[in-house]
């Protein structure tokens, strides 16, 4: 990832310092470098983007599976196995393991703390967690975060298509602008110049 933010900020860098020069070139080229590579640093991998929005779009699903599967009557390693072989994807590799660990033993807080490192997993988590400790209703638990789980991925998906059309318009505006001020503000430019100068 670094060496990727190098290769970007450098060549910003230089050409900031040959179009600016001087001082304030390495000044200015030295800035622009430290923050492009800051940015291209802090900016989330391909991969793991497409890793979390599938997660983010599986979760309620998977949640939904799950409480169907306690209100059948199965326990709840029994249910998270069902759902993670039912669930392809990285969803289910992580349920694969939680099931393994109430499987082998393991305290069910301690189980489902672990999906606590995936943000996207982090609410699933933290109500299990909370529901072993407490005695909850764990349906009761799965539905409320099923629910809140779909709203978020709509609101997800409402601001993506706001963006989707931002985008669309940008490249319009970089067409028409340069359009605009060829065609309409230079001549007018020119012909105000035109009458000012010439007696």
């Amino acid at each position: 990832m670094s060496r990727r933010g190098a290769a970007v900020a450098l060549p910003v860098g230089f050409a900031l310092f040959l179009l600016v020069g001087g001082p304030a070139g390495l000044v200015t080229g030295v800035a622009a470098a430290s923050g492009v590579f800051i940015a291209v640093r802090r900016r989330e991998p391909a991969e793991a983007g497409r890793r979390r929005a599938r997660m983010e779009a599986d979760l309620p699903f998977a949640v939904d599976l799950m409480v169907a599967c306690l209100r059948a009557g199965q326990p709840m390693s029994g249910a998270v196995e069902t759902t993670a072989a039912a669930m392809p994807g990285p969803v289910g590799e992580r349920l694969t393991w939680v099931g393994a660990q109430l499987r082998l033993g393991a305290a069910p807080e301690d189980a489902w703390a672990g999906l606590s490192a995936e943000p996207s997993l982090a609410a699933l988590s933290r109500a299990m967690v909370r529901a072993a400790a407490s005695g909850a209703p764990v349906a009761d638990v799965l539905t409320r975060l099923a629910d809140d789980a779909r709203r978020t991925a709509r609101a997800t998906a409402a601001a993506a298509a706001r963006r989707v059309g931002v985008h669309a318009v940008a490249p319009l505006g970089l067409c028409f602008l340069p359009a605009f001020v060829l065609l309409g503000v230079i001549p007018m430019v020119a012909g105000l110049a035109g009458q000012i100068l010439l007696p």
